[in-house]
């Protein structure tokens, strides 16, 4: 019974925070225009819809790839060219986000808790501190 018990609630938990991830995911990229300014800063504002897709798939495709362990067979110097594009991705989004730095006040405004914001700073600093041991001192061990 506490087997049955323990899976249930790590499916729950597993789901509400993917969706907790995927919605901060998608408020993130659809509120604040984060995918236009990356277009735009990049100089391919008329491939906007090219780079939504692109990050659509590569969500997919690497939650797929996580979720059922698989492995791409063959040799790993391909992996070098892979990690530039990824670098260069995370580079260019965080010149996007430089342009949308009031993240906090905007959401915590969306949410009328802006007298609150440094419990809803705190709350997001403490659950990625706990979801980080989680997965280093837990997760990864067992």
């Amino acid at each position: 019974m506490n087997a049955v018990i323990a899976a249930v609630s790590q499916a729950f938990l597993g789901l509400a925070s993917g969706l907790a991830v995927g919605s901060g995911l998608v408020a993130f990229l659809v509120v604040l225009d984060v995918i236009p300014r990356l277009a735009q800063i990049s100089g391919t504002s008329t491939r906007g819809a090219d780079l939504e897709m692109a990050v659509v798939t590569g969500a997919v495709f690497w939650t797929v790839t996580d979720l059922f362990g698989l492995t791409v067979p063959g040799p790993s110097w391909p992996l070098i060219f892979i990690g530039l594009l990824t670098g260069g991705f995370v580079g260019m989004m965080a010149a996007a986000l430089t342009e949308v730095l009031n993240v906090f006040p905007i959401t915590a405004r969306r949410l009328r808790m802006e007298i609150h914001i440094k419990w809803l700073l705190a709350a997001m600093v403490i659950g990625k501190v706990l979801g980080s041991l989680f997965d280093w001192l837990y997760f990864r061990t067992h």
